[in-house]
């Protein structure tokens, strides 16, 4: 779908009626909804997706509309505000033993809103390999690779930033700026997220699967100097830790927000000022939990669905 089309004609608001999508060739089409009050079109495209539709649509926030040529059906300069992501920072620990492969599968929920969570492993990965931090692993001696990382992941979190088009072409990622660690309760929630990692580290349970002349500080700069992500290094072991959050940051690719609830879309997640017109997905998250939201996401769909064909037979 490359933008919904909504019609004000002779409507008091503006009415959502179809939209305009291509083909796996490349060939643009439209797409109407039948007559009836019970039609409606819904955005599942994401937290990047959605606003970024919502915006091609002509909802969103007038001058920058205006900017991109799009004729404004509605001003709605929330649209594309409160982008969040939760930040995650991680420490890596080579073994001397070998360490089975692990993708996240136990979280530690702490008490003060950072999730602990390991990754160990050769393939832990899993082929995602735009990362910086995954071209980097792919490089390394099998030896030197074995043992793995354990991460902290902010909850929530309470900084928020903004997205807007580059272009009016759907297929260009627009911009995003998530402003990681603005709040200072998120970098403060970071550093304690480090210092229960390095708990972990010096435990007796932990021993056996670290090198012994492998200190705390230096594990910090082994990984604070891994090309983890395009941002300029400054850590050194002299610097307090939130220097190393903020050097170190990483995405978890748990973006939310840009169409939150109470604010772009209604308790039905109805767009507000704009009839026939829902978004359902994580856009409308005021926040994430501190693991993976994917169940989140698909019990909103699911909940929504069910309400929604309830309500449909019910009348």
């Amino acid at each position: 779908m490359t933008k919904c089309l909504v019609s004000m004609a002779g409507k008091r608001r503006p009415k959502a009626h179809g939209v305009v999508f291509r083909d796996a060739t490349g060939a643009k089409h439209k797409a109407y909804l039948k007559q009836g009050s019970k039609n409606e079109i819904i955005i599942s495209a994401g937290a990047l997706g959605s606003p970024q539709l919502l915006m091609l649509s002509g909802v969103g926030p007038a001058q920058h509309l205006k900017s991109h040529d799009i004729t404004v059906v509605l001003d709605q300069p929330l649209v594309g505000q409160g982008m969040s992501d939760n930040p995650m920072n991680a420490v890596f620990i080579p073994s001397p033993l070998p360490v089975e492969v692990s993708l996240i599968q136990v979280v530690g929920i702490t008490h003060f809103g950072s999730y602990i969570e390991a990754a160990s492993g050769e393939n832990f990965a899993g082929g995602a390999s735009s990362s910086p931090a995954v071209e980097y692993m792919n490089n390394l001696d099998e030896t030197t690779f074995r043992g793995g990382f354990i991460l902290e992941k902010v909850m929530g979190p309470i900084s928020t930033g903004h997205l807007e088009l580059r272009t009016r072409n759907p297929n260009d990622n627009p911009s995003v700026t998530f402003n990681y660690f603005k709040d200072p309760q998120d970098l403060q929630r970071c550093v304690q997220g480090i210092q229960t990692i390095e708990k972990i580290i010096e435990s007796k349970a932990f021993f056996r699967f670290r090198y012994e002349f492998l200190s705390w500080p230096i594990l910090l700069n082994m990984t604070a100097n891994a090309p983890l992500n395009l941002l300029p290094k400054h850590y050194n072991p002299s610097m307090p830790l939130e220097v190393f959050c903020k050097d170190t940051v990483m995405t978890i690719w748990h973006y939310h927000g840009g169409c939150q609830v109470g604010k772009v879309v209604d308790l039905d997640y109805k767009v507000l000022g704009v009839d026939a017109l829902r978004v359902i997905d994580g856009s409308t998250f005021n926040d994430s939990p501190g693991t993976n939201p994917q169940a989140t996401v698909m019990m909103l769909g699911r909940y929504m669905g069910v309400k929604i064909l309830s309500e449909r037979l019910a009348n």
